[in-house]
C-alpha cells in the first residue's frame, strides 16, 4: 500500500507498530534516531511520514522543518503520532497548516490500526 517513514523513539511501540503496519500491507522504514531517518529518506523513498514530536536529541518540529527544507520532500504528507495533545501543540504557536501536517493523532487514544487506516486515506486523497 504505502512506503512509510516512521520515526518513533519508543522501541517497543515502534517494533509493534512496524509489525502491524507491515501486516496491513505497508512497507515500513522505522527509525528511533531522527538523523538516521533523515539519512534513509533518499533510499527509502517514503510516500508518507509518521512522526513523534518527542525525539531524542531534537524535537519532531525541528526534524520536520529540516525535512521540509529539501524540495523533494516539501509536499510529502506527514502524520503526527505523539503523546502531546493536539490542542497543546497548536497552542505552542506552531500550527498544523504551517508545517503541512495532514493528520494529528494522540497516542493514548489512537490505535496503530487506526493509524494504518489514516495512512491509506491520506494517500488516497493525495492521489486524487
Amino acid at each position: 500500500m504505502a512506503r512509510v517513514l516512521f520515526i518513533e523513539p519508543d522501541r517497543l511501540l515502534g517494533a509493534n507498530a512496524k509489525q502491524i503496519l507491515k501486516h496491513a500491507g505497508h512497507e515500513v522504514d522505522w527509525h528511533v534516531d531522527p538523523q538516521a531517518a533523515m539519512n534513509s529518506a533518499d533510499t527509502a523513498h517514503p510516500q508518507i511520514i509518521v512522526l513523534d514530536l518527542l525525539l531524542a536529541g531534537r524535537s519532531g518540529v525541528e526534524f520536520l522543518y529540516e525535512f521540509r527544507s529539501y524540495p523533494e520532500w516539501a509536499q510529502l504528507p506527514v502524520i503526527i503520532y505523539s503523546n502531546i495533545r493536539p490542542e497543546d501543540f497548536n497552542d505552542s504557536g506552531v500550527g498544523f497548516k504551517h508545517l503541512g501536517i495532514a493528520a494529528y493523532f494522540y497516542k493514548p487514544t489512537t490505535s496503530i490500526s487506526e493509524l494504518s487506516k489514516a495512512i491509506g486515506q491520506i494517500l488516497q486523497l493525495a492521489r486524487a
